[in-house]
């Protein structure tokens, strides 16, 4: 089979594409033919090595794929479209090929009348979403949720899955992405630029947010601390470099915590969890994606190095074999 793979951890530049042998499933994997995979940020971590994972060279890179079950095995019938959102760490071969093996316990069913090509695009994003909100953030109906970068690609997740939980959601975002998170459910949206962002939230928000989550890569710990509800929660899922001061006193006066999250750690049950969860909204014509920009599995150097370089700003890209 052809793939996009490495040999070394480093730049965009050790991707190579060419043939590998094609993979043989074992004991409780399903062999899948690849019809779209997605690049993810987390993609570039794995690949230069600033995320530690093990790895087995030659590596095939990528995360998300949707495909269809090549042979009959582990409960799946051949020819069953499905998806899987967790290969390409921890051992795990990755997704950028024409096939791949995937563990069964991480492989899901795609709804019917939802396109791959689509799908792909979500999937990381809102296993993201759901696990921050749900697993780490304790959501309950009526509680009121805070999400920073609320037109990203996590960030609409954020607020499509809390609107469907029956939140109320406030969003940050740039002016003309104001319309786009309002048309998900938010109640209001504020600009992230804003002079007296904390006040304007606080007066949306008179008893405080009961979560907090902010997907634009930036923390800023002491406003967030200082919206919280007594009891509220703050989950953090973006910034990798931040250090930001937390602080502590207010923090434990409100009875307030802060939990890290990274989908990486995630086990096979809370993905499959969140795997409903997803597949439901997706059959409810929920989690499309703004913007995908198609190419081929061939270019996922070029993919890469662009997402490295801050090129996208919101806009997925998938790979085709």
């Amino acid at each position: 089979m052809r793939a996009a793979y490495i040999e070394e951890r480093g730049p965009a530049d050790v991707i190579r594409w060419g043939e590998l042998p094609d993979p043989v499933p074992g004991p409780g994997e399903v062999l899948v033919d690849v019809l779209a995979v997605a690049v993810n940020p987390v993609d570039t971590l794995v690949r230069s090595g600033r995320f530690p994972t093990p790895l087995p060279f030659p590596f095939v890179v990528g995360r998300d794929l949707v495909g269809t079950v090549a042979s009959a095995g582990s409960g799946f019938a051949a020819g069953e479209t499905v998806w899987c959102n967790s290969l390409g760490h921890e051992g795990r071969q990755g997704a950028t090929a024409e096939r791949a093996v995937v563990p069964a316990d991480r492989l899901y069913r795609l709804p019917d009348g939802v396109r791959p090509e689509e799908a792909v695009a979500v999937l990381h994003p809102a296993a993201t979403a759901c696990l921050a909100l749900f697993r780490h953030g304790g959501l309950r109906p009526g509680e009121t949720v805070l999400v920073g970068g609320a037109a990203g690609n996590v960030g609409s997740a954020l607020v499509e899955f809390a609107v469907r939980a029956g939140a109320r959601v406030l969003g940050t975002a740039a002016p003309r992405d104001h319309d786009h998170v309002r048309s998900l459910g938010a109640t209001e949206v504020v600009d992230y630029r804003a002079e007296h962002l904390a006040e304007r939230l606080a007066a949306l928000a008179p008893d405080g947010i009961d979560v907090h989550v902010d997907a634009s890569g930036h923390n800023d710990p002491r406003t967030a601390v200082a919206l919280l509800a007594r009891r509220g929660r703050i989950v953090l899922l973006a910034g990798f470099a931040d250090e930001p001061v937390l602080p502590v006193g207010p923090l434990y006066v409100k009875e307030g915590s802060v939990r890290g999250f990274a989908l990486s750690h995630a086990t096979a049950g809370e993905l499959a969890e969140a795997a409903q969860r997803i597949n439901r909204l997706l059959a409810e014509g929920g989690l499309r994606p703004r913007a995908v920009e198609y190419a081929p599995m061939s270019a996922a150097a070029e993919a890469h190095r662009r997402m490295e370089r801050g090129e996208l700003h919101g806009r997925r890209i998938v790979l085709l074999p």
